[in-house]
């Protein structure tokens, strides 16, 4: 009788064990986080698509306390929400900055037009 008490403390130390394993750092998700908040920034979010770009850099900031406070779940999931919302940003600068160039270049066209029709004989 004493194989079924061996196998109870057996699995029980290795439940034990396996509670108390915790999260790694999610240290490549901050990395890959902050590099798509920099780049965003450098793409002209900031003025272009503030809100984004604040909550980008909320949830970064957010990821960091996490990862101090060793809650590498939360950090994890944190990291994710600012990158997408990072991306976010830094596509709506791109299509804010696209439409300005397709304006101006609309407006060139017309000004040429414009030019071509006074000087027509």
């Amino acid at each position: 009788m004493r194989t079924p008490s061996l196998i109870i403390t057996a699995c029980a130390s290795l439940l034990l064990a396996a509670g108390c394993a915790s999260t790694p750092p999610p240290n490549a998700d901050m990395a890959v986080t902050i590099a798509a908040v920099a780049h965003a920034a450098a793409a002209g979010a900031p003025e272009l698509a503030p809100l984004e770009m604040r909550m980008a850099r909320e949830k970064l900031e957010r990821a960091q306390v996490a990862m101090g406070n060793r809650d590498y779940d939360a950090a994890r999931m944190l990291a994710s929400e600012s990158q997408a919302d990072a991306q976010l940003a830094e596509s709506k600068a791109d299509s804010v900055k696209a439409r300005k160039a397709a304006d101006e270049t609309q407006e060139a066209g017309r000004a040429l037009r414009e030019e071509m029709s006074r000087k027509a004989p």
